[in-house]
């Protein structure tokens, strides 16, 4: 309340003063800095003080034609040990800031600086440790990804290498099983390096939307005959909406989501089980549900399994990377939509929905809008 009030009564004076005030920064920013070689604030203070304090003994003396001396001296030696004093509370988070960097600088990211003050300098440490925290969770990040895509690589080459040796060295002939073993594993290195590339993209934030009006069932149909092609123990299962879906979208762009979902719904399925595919209009909004009878995920974990390198099965077990449904999550992002893991029917299995909007991208074709997962 009185910080309000405050405000109010020094607002005039601001909008008079103003102006001048930035007249005087801008010069004083084109002034020389006489007090840059020494490199302590708490020194420059107290040369600051000796100077103020010096044309304040002088100010006297020509008013009065005397000064007591050792007063003024003994007055002036109080004033710097004070101005030590309390200056190294001021100057500590400064300190502790070029600690921290350097630490940033080797790697180290747990140093924090104490911000308690309110005044600049206490902005500047919060703002310091915000970066700090971002810094840490990026190298986190980039650490994981590392470590992960070093996984997803090692294990399709493992198998190829392996497959290649035995060919070589006699131990298994060309037939059919071996060379389908290593079209599989070749297929699989392939969608890795596309989902990279992809991931790419969506870091760099450069991949503008080519909107067009298309008919959903099209689309969709042209995604169920992909997956047949790759999943063909899988029953594929296209519910065509009650009336002609049009939608305006980037065709290619979703339709890769599609796959994307498809080849996992396919990949978390029993032998010989259904993948349900369905859109339908709601209110200004297309929804489309792709639905599986696998095990499905664990409510606790629909959300994680957007973020990228996560699964709900354990690595490796599905032959998945952990990428698709972040790359679908990106995608429907670009048109404004949403997707997420709903409650499956009869509780059995996943049901994935997207719902996206009559005008995606009202704002512009080339919307960009790239997620931090």
């Amino acid at each position: 309340m009185i910080e309000r009030f405050l405000d109010w009564l020094t607002a005039p004076l601001y909008r008079v003063l103003g102006p001048l005030i930035a007249l005087s920064h801008r010069v004083l920013d084109r002034m020389p800095r006489p007090l840059d070689p020494f490199r302590s604030i708490k020194l420059k203070l107290s040369i600051l003080l000796g100077i103020s304090g010096g044309v304040g003994l002088s100010v006297f003396w020509l008013s009065i034609g005397w000064v007591e001396w050792r007063t003024a001296f003994s007055a002036a030696a109080v004033g710097v040990v004070i101005l030590q004093i309390f200056a190294h509370g001021m100057t500590k988070p400064l300190r502790e800031m070029t600690a921290a960097a350097r630490a940033m600088a080797r790697g180290d990211y747990r140093l924090r600086v104490r911000a308690t003050s309110r005044d600049e300098v206490g902005e500047l440490a919060r703002a310091f440790n915000l970066m700090s925290a971002d810094l840490a969770a990026a190298d986190q990040q980039r650490r994981e990804l590392i470590a992960n895509v070093s996984h997803e690589l090692r294990t399709p080459i493992t198998a190829l290498q392996g497959v290649l040796e035995n060919l070589v060295d006699g131990v298994s002939i060309p037939d059919d099983d071996t060379l389908r073993t290593a079209l599989t594993q070749t297929e699989r290195l392939g969608r890795l390096v596309k989902e990279l590339l992809d991931l790419s993209k969506l870091d760099a934030g450069a991949t503008p939307l080519n909107l067009t009006s298309v008919e959903a069932g099209s689309l969709l149909s042209n995604a169920l005959s992909e997956a047949r092609l790759g999943h063909p123990g899988i029953r594929f299962v296209l519910q065509e909406p009650t009336s002609q879906l049009r939608i305006m979208v980037d065709p290619a762009r979703l339709q890769q989501v599609f796959a994307n979902l498809l080849d996992n719904a396919a990949r978390h399925s029993p032998a010989g089980g259904t993948v349900t595919v369905c859109g339908n209009r709601g209110s200004n909004v297309t929804v489309f549900d792709v639905t599986d009878r696998g095990t499905g995920i664990p409510p606790l974990q629909r959300d994680r399994v957007f973020e990228r390198f996560t699964r709900g099965y354990p690595a490796g077990r599905d032959g998945g990377t952990g990428l698709g449904l972040a790359i679908a999550r990106w995608v429907v992002e670009l048109h404004h939509g949403t997707i997420a893991i709903v409650d499956p029917p009869e509780g059995i299995g996943c049901r994935v929905r997207i719902t996206l909007p009559d005008q995606p991208a009202l704002g512009g074709q080339n919307d960009e809008h790239p997620t931090g997962d």
